[in-house]
């Protein structure tokens, strides 16, 4: 099932949809579903999906796991203990439109760890399409005008959400030392587990707080919706589309974000889109146009 998914840059669209319904919903049921509860709740569901595919690979690739096992432990930590977790920290604080703004630093970020780290370089064109990309981005959030980038400023949200920022870098970058030949429902099952057992100990301090969820028809199916789509299907398409155009690239589709956010808000809260978020939804897949057409597709490793 894996390896008939389709085009990665496909699947790189639709995670970045169902991450946008994440943070839109992260935001709307801040008050009935607190962090670190939503954060383990959500990768239960997803564990609870992937073992039935991952469990047939147990047996003939464990050891293969375990010795690759300080990999699948920081991958685990920082993609599914971490960059959700430290967002719905961030989201409890600051306003949506400072989380997008940040959020949007993710392929800038990326790409200088992957200078760093792996020694990879873009193309001249290529840093016009991540700076063409970001300019667009940055229209939508200040709606036009300049002047609402100078009237914002940092605040706690805004500091976890840049902690998730990197957190979200270092994980795609990371997956580049994933263990070869691990199936890769295995893999994110494994993933998943050591997530939990990170995100287990905050969960119980929350319920020791008293910061228990308000069950309700939406919470649940709020919370259902995060283990299903961003969860689940969302780190199966994100997993496969990194191995297949890499981390620089694969990153450049976080703007898509404010894109599917402008969409979303149109479609459910009846906001209109003004004249802005089309220039800049413009930008943004013109952007994304020149940096990935430009070079060969990678190999999957």
């Amino acid at each position: 099932m894996f390896a008939r998914l389709p085009h990665p840059y496909l699947l790189l669209v639709l995670t970045t949809l169902f991450w946008s319904g994440n943070m839109v919903i992260g935001r709307a049921i801040r008050d009935q579903v607190p962090p670190f509860s939503l954060a383990f709740w959500r990768w239960t569901i997803a564990l609870a999906l992937v073992l039935p595919l991952a469990l047939p690979h147990l047996r003939a690739q464990g050891p293969l796991l375990r010795q690759h096992w300080l990999a699948v432990t920081v991958l685990g930590l920082l993609g599914i203990g971490g960059y959700n977790t430290l967002a719905y920290i961030g989201l409890q604080y600051t306003p949506a439109t400072n989380a997008v703004l940040l959020n949007s630093f993710i392929p800038i970020a990326t790409i200088t760890l992957s200078w760093i780290f792996l020694k990879k370089h873009l193309l001249g064109v290529e840093w016009f399409g991540v700076l063409l990309s970001f300019v667009g981005v940055t229209s939508i959030v200040c709606r036009g005008d300049l002047n609402t980038l100078a009237q914002m400023s940092l605040n706690v949200g805004d500091l976890w959400m840049l902690a998730a920022v990197f957190t979200w870098a270092l994980y795609t970058i990371g997956l580049q030392w994933r263990p070869p030949g691990v199936h890769p429902m295995l893999l994110l099952a494994a993933f998943t587990v050591v997530g939990l057992l990170a995100l287990a100990p905050g969960y119980a301090w929350e319920i020791a707080q008293g910061q228990t969820i308000q069950v309700s028809t939406g919470s649940l199916a709020a919370i259902a919706y995060t283990g299903v789509f961003p969860g689940f299907l969302g780190y199966v398409f994100y997993n496969r589309a990194v191995g297949e155009v890499g981390a620089s690239k694969a990153s450049l589709f976080i703007h898509l974000m404010p894109v599917f956010g402008t969409l979303l808000s149109a479609i459910f809260l009846a906001e209109i889109p003004q004249p802005y978020h089309y220039a800049g939804i413009s930008l943004i897949f013109a952007g994304i146009y020149l940096t990935t057409s430009s070079l060969p597709r990678a190999k999957t490793p």
